[in-house]
């Protein structure tokens, strides 16, 4: 019975939800060409459980490049107000859209001359009326049996504005470097202090092999590794090329004959590198900048002294190039 009744829970907030996919239309849009235009911040605005939403959305967008903040209507009556101005876009947050408190500042946000948009439940309510932009977050019903514990509704209005800060984040072409300015404390703020030489693989963990292997134990050595790649060095031990997945799956695709070629005929000859010494956010901008998994890295000699994959700075499973799943495009050219 207990669980039956919290399968409906999740059954009624999931449905909400996929309702919103169908009216998303132009004021989306809409909404985020303004917040990206503006030259001040995001205001966000609502209270009760709209508010405690609209500061979890402003945290969201803080932390992924977009300028936010959140200001309580009651507040803003006595005072902080002031830290409104004509620059910013201000995002009003209420289901019923008649919360007195927030409509009782909207006369005064639209003196102000700024944008105005309302992520509401009810497209017709006094809020929608004072509003630019109306985004409609409204939802069938509660997932409360009272129909009075916003539950449902405070759901949708959360996911809606995920979907706000997802798109501003591929928009404004946020990266994985960019974050750690941003959570200098975080697991992978942390990361992205360290030095490269902290994180990446060494001695019998590098698959590297010489330019005077055939192909056959090349590609058996990468197998083995499962890094996607494998470093060709010199006789002496210095950075020759690196030949990669990708670089062999072109190979198979031309209908090349893999195994008559050699080396130093099908790699990548000076690729680009690191030192153990480079931060491991430089290493990323690199790694981003050229949409690259595998850096070599080396010594002054440009001796091979390690490897590192994307994986080691970022973790698996959690990269992206710009807010998109990279294609493996790992020959580094």
């Amino acid at each position: 019975m207990l669980l039956d009744e919290a399968r409906q829970v999740l059954e009624i907030e999931a449905d909400g939800i996929m309702k919103l996919i169908g009216r998303l239309d132009h004021r989306f849009e809409q909404m985020v060409d303004t917040i990206m235009h503006a030259h001040g911040r995001l205001i966000i605005s609502g209270i009760g459980k709209s508010g405690i939403i609209g500061r979890k959305i402003a945290a969201t967008l803080n932390s992924t490049g977009t300028r936010a903040l959140f200001l309580h209507p009651v507040e803003a009556m006595h005072g902080d107000l002031g830290i409104v101005c004509p620059d910013d876009v201000f995002l009003a947050m209420s289901y019923s859209g008649e919360t007195g408190e927030l409509n009782l500042l909207m006369p005064s946000i639209r003196k102000l001359g700024c944008p105005v948009i309302a992520m509401t439940g009810n497209p017709e309510s006094t809020l929608a009326k004072y509003s630019d932009i109306v985004i409609d977050v409204g939802v069938e019903k509660e997932a409360c049996p009272l129909g009075l514990a916003p539950t449902a509704s405070t759901t949708a209005l959360l996911a809606m504005g995920d979907a706000l800060a997802v798109v501003l984040i591929n928009k404004k072409h946020f990266k994985s470097s960019d974050f750690k300015r941003f959570h200098p404390g975080g697991a992978l703020g942390q990361r992205l202090s360290r030095e490269v030489s902290d994180i990446m693989l060494s001695g019998k963990s590098i698959p590297i092999t010489t330019t005077r292997a055939t192909m056959r134990e090349a590609v058996a050595e990468m197998d083995l590794h499962g890094l996607g790649a494998i470093i060709i060095v010199e006789p002496a031990g210095k950075l020759a090329g690196i030949f990669t997945d990708g670089d062999l799956r072109r190979m198979i695709a031309r209908g090349d004959s893999i195994f008559d070629q050699s080396l130093p005929e099908v790699m990548t000859p000076a690729p680009l590198n690191a030192s153990a010494h480079t931060p491991a956010f430089d290493a990323l901008n690199i790694m981003e900048q050229h949409e690259i998994t595998i850096l070599p890295i080396i010594d002054q000699s440009r001796r091979v002294i390690g490897i590192l994959h994307l994986h080691d700075i970022l973790g698996k499973g959690e990269f992206k190039f710009n807010g998109t799943a990279p294609e493996k495009k790992e020959r580094l050219e």
